[in-house]
């Protein structure tokens, strides 16, 4: 049995897991991360994958466990280069053929709705979802039957037992299953440094209800578009201060879509209203949903704060609601986006204090509780950049699992596992592959150095036309410089 990290280790997104069981194997989840800023010219990042090309007659499927971009947002470009059967809950089933479509992928993808408890077999593994409570409804982990033993892979989770929408984490299957000898586990590391409990989504409505009542204006609520629960909360205070939503970003609108059709989102009678209709109602009958919490320059908030958007002004009396905070490496651009919008009179509510947003992701006696109910004999931390590893790793070594027993892999590691014990033996290519639409090209700093370089200082461009009989110039140079 052998487990191949190709992303998702030392780093947050690009999550790809492998796993091999004979001539078999079987792929878990396919995503992709957000270059940083001084990354030019890189649309995403995506994982290598090369090692399942080589080993293309061996994949008998691609297991999803949510719907996040950071785990099927590579799902088009592997595609593009490997058919396989895709296995996911009907939400993220959904999802992903939205993004093939907006991609403009050809292939005619093999996308198979699977149920929670549903058992699909992959060559000589069985694979089994159960539902967990993620920022994202139909979130699901894995109970993953090679020969071998049982394999539990927790997907990103948390313990919130009275979650806004679908179900609370399925404790009573992994108990049950813990009773069996559990051979591995793997469990998501994001916020392993943080002690206590992941407070409830609960507490966000009762905030978000707090300041829709008291605001004098519209209100403009920024989240993102896959934390579908927030969406219905913030349509639900809507309509019980009788004000009308408006949607705008092109991934809110999509996901409001999709959403409602597979009847995970539930909006309220006469409450979303075209946004022709923005301007025709008081604004203190307003409120808009939008994408924006990570300063990304194109999205619909910061073209508000930038006065870019082609249908809202922010103005005096206005207030916008940060339902986010920031993923590691954007808080400058976060910063940036707030100054913007205060400057242009709004009341910005944002931070911890206020208590708008909860993570997705288990704290401490969350992965204590999951380490407690499946005592496995071996643990791989994931989902998490090394010091979130190491900390799980911690972790699971004071819940009494033996030190020699737990692994913190890097991506391309080579987890061996047999009878006789486990061991890192070898590492296969995994490194960062940068895409601009489906268009792929391994990571090079030189070239991005280069691109620094013109950035700072321009670049000149001299045009000389040679006549193809003498090889002489025709006519006087063309010179074009920029920067």
């Amino acid at each position: 049995m052998r487990l191949i990290p190709l992303g998702g280790l030392g780093q947050i997104g690009k999550n790809m897991m492998v796993l091999e069981c004979g001539d078999d194997i079987v792929v878990i989840d396919s995503g992709l991360m957000f270059p940083s800023e001084e990354m030019l010219g890189v649309d995403i990042i995506i994982p290598d994958m090369s090692y399942l090309l080589k080993n293309r007659d061996r994949v008998r499927g691609l297991v999803i466990t949510h719907g996040h971009e950071d785990h099927i947002g590579a799902v088009p470009h592997l595609l593009q280069s490997l058919n396989v059967p895709i296995y996911a809950t009907k939400l993220s089933a959904r999802l992903i053929s939205m993004g093939l479509k907006q991609k403009g992928v050809k292939v005619k993808a093999q996308i198979n709705e699977v149920r929670p408890g549903e058992v699909v077999k992959l060559g000589c593994m069985s694979v089994e979802m159960f539902p967990v409570c993620h920022s994202i409804p139909d979130a699901a982990g894995l109970i993953i039957q090679p020969p071998l033993g049982t394999i539990v892979h927790t997907g990103d989770f948390k313990l919130d037992h009275n979650p806004i929408i679908g179900e609370p984490t399925d404790l009573h299957r992994l108990a049950l299953i813990g009773t069996q000898q559990v051979l591995l586990l793997l469990s998501d590391s994001t916020y392993a440094e943080l002690p206590g409990y992941t407070p409830s989504e609960q507490t966000v409505t009762e905030s978000l209800d707090r300041i829709i009542a008291g605001a004098p204006g519209r209100v403009i609520i920024a989240t993102f578009s896959s934390l579908v629960a927030r969406i219905q909360q913030a349509m639900n205070v809507a309509a019980k201060y009788k004000r009308h939503v408006f949607v705008t970003g092109r991934s809110m609108e999509g996901m409001v879509k999709v959403a409602s059709e597979a009847g995970y989102l539930k909006i309220p009678a006469s409450t979303l209203s075209k946004y022709e209709q923005v301007h025709n109602l008081p604004p203190d009958r307003v409120v808009i949903l939008t994408t924006g919490t990570q300063g990304e320059p194109t999205s619909a908030l910061v073209r508000m704060g930038n006065g870019e958007h082609s249908q809202v002004r922010i103005m005096a009396g206005d207030t916008v609601v940060m339902s986010a905070t920031p993923i590691p490496g954007n808080e400058a651009l976060v910063s940036k986006t707030i100054n913007k919008l205060f400057r242009l009179g709004a009341d910005v509510v944002y931070g911890a204090e206020s208590r708008v947003h909860v993570h997705g992701h288990g704290s401490e006696e969350e992965l204590k509780t999951i380490l407690n109910l499946v005592r496995p004999k071996y643990f791989v931390p994931v989902h998490g950049e090394y010091r979130h590893l190491a900390r799980h790793a911690k972790l699971a070594e004071d819940m009494g699992i033996a030190g020699d027993n737990i692994f913190i892999l890097d991506n391309g590691d080579v987890l061996e596992i047999g009878v006789n014990g486990a061991k890192v033996a070898g590492k296969v290519p995994a490194g960062d592959i940068m895409a601009d639409g489906l268009i792929t090209a391994e990571l090079d700093s030189g070239m991005l150095r280069d691109r620094r370089l013109l950035s700072r200082d321009g670049v000149v461009v001299v045009t000389i036309v040679l006549s193809r009989g003498t090889g002489k110039p025709v006519g006087e140079p063309q010179i074009v410089g920029r920067g």
